[in-house]
C-alpha cells in the first residue's frame, strides 16, 4: 500500500463552539477509497468540510502528503490537489456543463477530457445548462469536474443523495477507476452502506463524532451491530446525543454502464 496522503490525527471539530466530532483520527493511502459511515449527524460531513477548509479545527492536526493543512486556505488546498464534492452537488444551475471546466481557483488548471474520458455523456450536454440536467446527470456534473481537477484526494459527501441506488452503482465505480489508475486517495461519506463497501478498501464507523470502528471493508458487513449503528446511529436521538450533532445537517465494478437517468 502507498504512503499515507492524508492523515487526520485526534480531530475535534464543530460550530458556534460545539463539538461535532472529538478527537477522530483517520488515514487514507494513495490508491485508496476509505469509506466513513455513519447515522446521519454523526459528524461525517463536518469532518470532510474541515479537511478542505470550510471548517478551522478546535483541536488536532490534518496532514496532507506530509505537509501541514492548517496553514492553508481552503483555495490553497484546492490548488495542493484535493478536491471536495459536497452534499448538494456543488454546481452552477445557470453555467453550461462546458462552463463548468472553464472556471477554477486561480493558478488552478481543468482538464475537461479527463471528465469527458471517464463519463462520456457529458460531452454531449456540454452545451447543456446544469439547472436542466437530471439529478444523476447534475451528480455525475460534480463527480466529473472534481476529476477534471486531476486530484490528489477526493472527498465524496453522499454521491447517492436525492438518487436511486442504481446512479450511484454506476458513480461509484468510475471512482474506483479513477483511483486506482492514478494513486489519488479518496475518502467517501456514503449513507448507503453496501453501495459503499462494495469499492471502499477500508471503512471507518463514526458514532456520535467519535470513530468506533476502523477495519477492512470486507470484514464489515460480517458485524450486524456495527451495520446498525452505520445507518441507524444506535439511539441516535437518545440520551447522550447533545444538540452539536443535529447542527451537522440541517456497486458495481469498473467496466459499468455510464449513462445516468
Amino acid at each position: 500500500m502507498a504512503e499515507a496522503l492524508l492523515e487526520i490525527d485526534g480531530l475535534t471539530a464543530g460550530y458556534e463552539q460545539a463539538a461535532v466530532v472529538r478527537d477522530v483520527s483517520i488515514s487514507v493511502d494513495g490508491g485508496e477509497i476509505v469509506a466513513l459511515l455513519g447515522a446521519n449527524g454523526a459528524g461525517k460531513t463536518t469532518t470532510l468540510r474541515t479537511v478542505s477548509g470550510l471548517i478551522e479545527p478546535m483541536a488536532g492536526g490534518i496532514r496532507f502528503a506530509a505537509e501541514d493543512l492548517l496553514a492553508l486556505s481552503p483555495t490553497q488546498r484546492a490548488r495542493a490537489g484535493i478536491a471536495h464534492v459536497p452534499e448538494g452537488r456543488g454546481i452552477f444551475f445557470g453555467l453550461t456543463v462546458g462552463e463548468h471546466f472553464r472556471f477554477g481557483a486561480p493558478g488552478e488548471r481543468i482538464d475537461a477530457e479527463v471528465a469527458y474520458h471517464h463519463f462520456p455523456a457529458l460531452r454531449e450536454l456540454r452545451d447543456r445548462p446544469a439547472g436542466v440536467l437530471s439529478g444523476g446527470e447534475q451528480q455525475m456534473l460534480a463527480v466529473g469536474r472534481a476529476l477534471s481537477r486531476r486530484p490528489r484526494l477526493l472527498l465524496l459527501d453522499e454521491l447517492s443523495l436525492g438518487l436511486a441506488p442504481v446512479i450511484v452503482e454506476m458513480l461509484l465505480p468510475v471512482v474506483a477507476e479513477y483511483v486506482r489508475e492514478s494513486g489519488c486517495a479518496a475518502l467517501l461519506v456514503e449513507q448507503h452502506v453496501p453501495l459503499a463497501l462494495e469499492v471502499a478498501d477500508r471503512a471507518y464507523v463514526i458514532r456520535h463524532g467519535e470513530i468506533v470502528a476502523d477495519m477492512a471493508a470486507s470484514e464489515l458487513p460480517a458485524d450486524s451491530e456495527l451495520i446498525t449503528a452505520s445507518y441507524l446511529g444506535e439511539a441516535d436521538s437518545g440520551p447522550g446525543r447533545g444538540p452539536a450533532q443535529s447542527n451537522e445537517r440541517q456497486g458495481r465494478k469498473p467496466g459499468a454502464a455510464r449513462n445516468f437517468p
